[in-house]
């Protein structure tokens, strides 16, 4: 299922990533390169496996961890209520 924000979350790229506002209560979130990479995949319909190939050919990451660490950004984000 491709991730969306949420209608009270605004994005903007950076040089750094991506920083996320939550303007239920002004909270700022600041995504690394990595996890700006997999939102990218995600946001455009791609899914977790998506998302993992492109870490592993963007970064030096084995299969196990980009697995492991998309499926914990994807939990945090909609934990956190920023993403659907």
């Amino acid at each position: 299922m491709p991730l969306q924000f949420a209608a009270h979350v605004s994005s903007a790229k950076t040089d750094y990533g991506t920083v996320l506002l939550d303007e239920r209560g002004g909270e700022y979130w600041e995504l690394n390169p990595s996890a700006s990479l997999v939102i990218g995949v995600l946001m455009a319909g791609g899914d977790e496996s998506a998302a993992s190939g492109a870490l592993m050919a963007e970064f030096d990451v084995d299969a196990e961890s980009a697995e492991r660490d998309v499926a914990a950004l994807v939990r945090q984000l909609r934990a956190s209520g920023l993403a659907e």
